[in-house]
């Protein structure tokens, strides 16, 4: 987690609990968590909101495809796909 190991955690949480003192640790840990966890739900936000755009501008791109290629029909193509036209 960040690069600490076991012993760098356990100095920090050492010198947390000297600066903090024993009763306002908990109040400190639930605030640090509930941040984290807002951090964690804006980046999550983020990330489904940049997803969401690629998919549409995907979307958008396929579409534009499809509308050309309907433009490049040959016209005599469409006079032989039409309903109420004479064979031959």
């Amino acid at each position: 987690m960040f690069g600490f190991g076991m012993p760098q955690i356990l100095i920090i949480l050492a010198i947390a609990l000297i600066i903090f003192g024993p009763q306002k640790l908990p109040e400190l840990a639930r605030t640090l968590g509930k941040a984290l966890a807002d951090f964690k739900r804006a980046t999550n936000d983020f990330k489904a909101s940049i997803e969401e755009e690629s998919r549409a501008q995907e979307e958008h791109e396929a579409a534009k495809k499809a509308a050309e290629s309907v433009k490049a029909v040959p016209p005599e193509t469409e006079e032989q796909a039409e309903p109420g036209a004479k064979v031959g």
